[in-house]
Formats: structure tokens, C-alpha cells, sequence
């Protein structure tokens, strides 16, 4: 089994946020991979392994960071891969992460999910890789659907909820 999908983040203490992503993958049962790399740390394993991402099978790269943020664009900056970013709340609720992934330069673009959206992050993912999967598209619908099919349930199980002004 190789992966078709990278999880990448700066650190281990990012882990706690991007198993949502992890554990959506295993639902959809999508092979993946997950490594920390950093971009101030580990400039040199960065460069190899976005030069080397595509070849290897890859289709779609997430990357979380958290402060400075830099990893999502320095990886963008060196493959034609789709990259999606996930800014981690670090410091400063996240903003600082927030503001320099989605803040890239013209040619370098970044996809960007809110802080600490790691499963938003999988699943659209998955949605670019679905445009050529059937299979694949057919999961998230189902998968779609069950988000609706909890909305419903939570209505039915408000209308029981009674209040003495409560209209519905």
C-alpha cells in the first residue's frame, strides 16, 4: 500500500490536531502518510521531500504549522502538488499561523482551513482527488449524507426538549 496522501507538521505537539485527519483517512480508508518536518529545522529534508512528493505517489499534501508558519508555503514553493495548510493555534489563538499561510505570493498558492481544521483539511483533500476516483467521490457523498442524517437527528431530538415558551 503506498500513500496518495501526506500529512506533514512542523512538530509531534501538532499530532493532537491532525489525527481528525488521520483518522478521517482510515474511515475513507485512503492510504497515507505522516511525518514532522520542519521548515526552520529541517530545511534540507523539506526541499527532498517536496522535490520527491509526486514521484513517490502523492497526490495531495497537508501541511500544519503553527507561529511562523512557513512550512505549507516553503513545501508549495517546490512542488506543482496541491497543498493545503492547517493553521495551528500555537500562539496569538492561532492568528499569526491563520495569516501567514493564507498570506502567499502571487504563483505560490496555498489552500487554507481554519485554525486547527484538520478534517476540513482531509476533506477537501480527498474532494481533489475524488474528480478522478469514482470510488472515491462515492464515499464522501455517503459520507455527506451522514452529516445531514445528524442534523435531522438533532432536530427530532430537540422537538422533544420542552419549555414552558419554547415554540417548537
Amino acid at each position: 500500500m503506498s500513500p496518495i496522501i501526506s500529512i506533514i507538521m512542523g512538530s509531534t505537539s501538532d499530532l493532537p490536531v491532525m489525527e481528525k485527519a488521520a483518522r478521517f483517512f482510515d474511515e475513507m480508508e485512503v492510504p497515507f502518510e505522516i511525518n514532522a518536518l520542519s521548515a526552520h529545522r529541517t530545511p534540507e529534508a523539506v526541499e527532498q521531500f517536496a522535490k520527491n512528493a509526486q514521484t513517490r505517489g502523492i497526490k495531495v499534501i497537508i501541511a500544519a504549522a503553527g507561529m511562523a508558519a512557513h512550512l505549507p508555503g516553503v513545501i508549495a514553493s517546490m512542488t506543482t502538488l496541491p497543498v493545503i495548510g492547517v493553521p495551528i493555534n500555537a500562539s496569538l489563538d492561532g492568528m499569526d499561523a491563520l495569516l501567514a499561510i493564507v498570506q502567499m505570493p502571487p504563483g505560490i498558492p496555498v489552500a487554507t482551513v481554519g485554525i486547527n481544521g484538520s478534517l476540513n483539511a482531509a476533506i477537501l483533500a480527498l474532494q481533489m482527488i475524488a474528480t478522478g476516483d469514482e470510488a472515491l467521490r462515492q464515499k464522501l457523498a455517503t459520507y455527506k449524507e451522514g452529516l445531514k442524517r445528524k442534523i435531522t437527528q438533532a432536530n427530532e431530538e430537540l422537538a422533544g426538549i420542552k419549555f414552558k415558551f419554547k415554540t417548537n
